[in-house]
């Protein structure tokens, strides 16, 4: 096969012989011949597929270990990994996007200055299956939570995560409102780590965490783990939150149905959760409205009951007691497999 030198090699791949110097260090492409006493490059022109996929991910701002390991795949595996990190990058936008909008809006003095609060409501229940109850709750005038604790230190753990947030419950300027959360879910995943190691736990137990924060007119948003939160905002039900889950995962790659995932027997492993080990929660700031209705609840609430039902319920309850009320009595009529606590609140105007 004839070879090409470096320079006709990086004019037909449009990249630059730096950048394909750079590529050889990383062994992301190697040349075909390098001259032993020059140290010149010589290149294959069946290199080119392969060069030009490298171009192509650097220009989706994939970071290059990352596009060694999809260069290091089969075409199927490899166009999955690359719709798994775009799904990424979009979530990530959106959440930048929340943010810039604010921070545009409050610098520029347009930011809504509505002064509202919250009528709410808790309610957990053990089930009809579990021994005991590891899911725990909070709701008050600015913060509302939810925690779903799990192994044998779980009860504990969301204890810890509900104990951490709970002094959030408190006027936060709305500038604050998200280095506040991010602090307090950091202090209670430290508090939790040195927990279980002393209870020789490990990281077999931990807990998820989600809660909002009312400041003015915004909520704040931290999440970890597989709880939601839900908005019903002029009759229309809206999830907010990004389960962090092995079966959420498949289904953003493309790999896995909403429907196969019901009977997915990894359905409930969680990627991301307090469990001694440092996790970056997502964080978000989004605008609460007059007649908004939010629902945060446990995995064992929503992945047994419909998001029909949870609409309809939002919909036609006369306030958030008995909204969370209906929605354990359908938990465990539908068999009550695990502990659900959840949270519904209104939002009102403060006048």
């Amino acid at each position: 096969m004839e070879l090409v030198t470096i320079g006709e090699f990086a004019r037909a791949a449009r990249l630059s012989p730096k950048a394909l110097r750079l590529y050889d260090e990383l062994g992301l492409l190697t040349p075909a011949h390098v001259d032993p006493r020059s140290g010149y490059r010589w290149y294959a022109p069946d290199q080119l597929d392969r060069a030009r996929l490298v171009a192509w991910l650097r220009r989706l701002g994939m970071p290059l270990a990352r596009i060694r390991q999809v260069c290091a795949l089969g075409p199927a595996d490899a166009a999955a990994e690359v719709r798994a990190y775009w799904a990424g990058v979009e979530a990530d936008t959106a959440a930048r996007r929340d943010l810039a909008a604010f921070l545009v809006a409050q610098l520029s003095g347009r930011g809504n200055t509505m002064n509202l609060a919250l009528r709410y409501a808790l309610r957990t229940d053990r089930g009809l299956v579990r021994e005991s109850n590891q899911d725990r709750g909070y709701a008050g005038e600015r913060l509302l939570a939810v925690a779903d604790g799990f192994g044998a230190n779980g009860e504990p753990a969301s204890s810890m995560a509900i104990e951490n947030l709970a002094p959030l419950d408190t006027a936060i300027p709305a500038g604050e409102l998200l280095n506040a959360l991010a602090d307090a879910v950091h202090r209670a995943g430290a508090a939790i780590g040195d927990y279980l190691s002393a209870h020789g736990d490990g990281q077999c137990s931990g807990t998820t965490v989600t809660a909002l924060v009312l400041s003015g007119s915004r909520l704040g948003l931290v999440h970890v783990g597989d709880a939601r939160v839900y908005l019903l905002r002029d009759d229309e039900l809206f999830l907010i939150t990004h389960d962090h889950t092995v079966v959420r995962s498949l289904i953003a790659e493309g790999r896995l149905t909403e429907e196969e995932a019901h009977s997915h027997p990894q359905r409930s492993m969680l990627l991301r959760a307090l469990h001694g080990r440092e996790v970056e929660p997502d964080l978000a700031l989004h605008d609460a409205l007059p007649g908004d209705r939010y629902l945060l609840c446990s995995d064992g609430l929503h992945t047994v009951v419909p998001r029909s039902d949870l609409r309809d319920v939002l919909r036609e309850a006369s306030d958030p007691d008995a909204a969370t009320r209906r929605f354990v009595e359908l938990a465990n009529a539908h068999g009550g497999p695990d502990n659900v606590v959840c949270v519904v609140a209104d939002v009102v105007s403060a006048d």
